[in-house]
């Protein structure tokens, strides 16, 4: 996959890369979601096995980090802007 992309960045006619970029990105785009499931998949089973497999070791297994691994499960994505705020984080008016 990084072969393809690398590929992609050394083609020598601007425009013809441009488009292939766009391509790539609109596709990426679409693939995102689907993604994002698949792995939230991953990790709702390791979860569900007997005993649970601990958020640090999916975090080792999947390289990433450890917070990032129990938002998947939560089912959170992004930045985090539309998670729940916990008591004492609302904005004072």
């Amino acid at each position: 996959m990084i072969d393809a992309m690398n590929a992609l960045e050394a083609m020598t006619d601007p425009l013809e890369r441009a488009k292939a970029i766009g391509e790539v990105m609109a596709d990426q785009a679409k693939r995102g979601k689907r993604w994002r499931e698949m792995r939230r998949k991953v990790v709702l089973e390791m979860r569900a096995q007997k005993p649970p497999v601990s958020y640090r070791k999916i975090a080792d297994a999947l390289g990433i980090g450890l917070a990032t691994v129990q938002d998947i499960e939560r089912g959170y994505t992004g930045s985090g802007k539309d998670r729940p705020r916990a008591k004492g984080d609302e904005a004072e008016g």
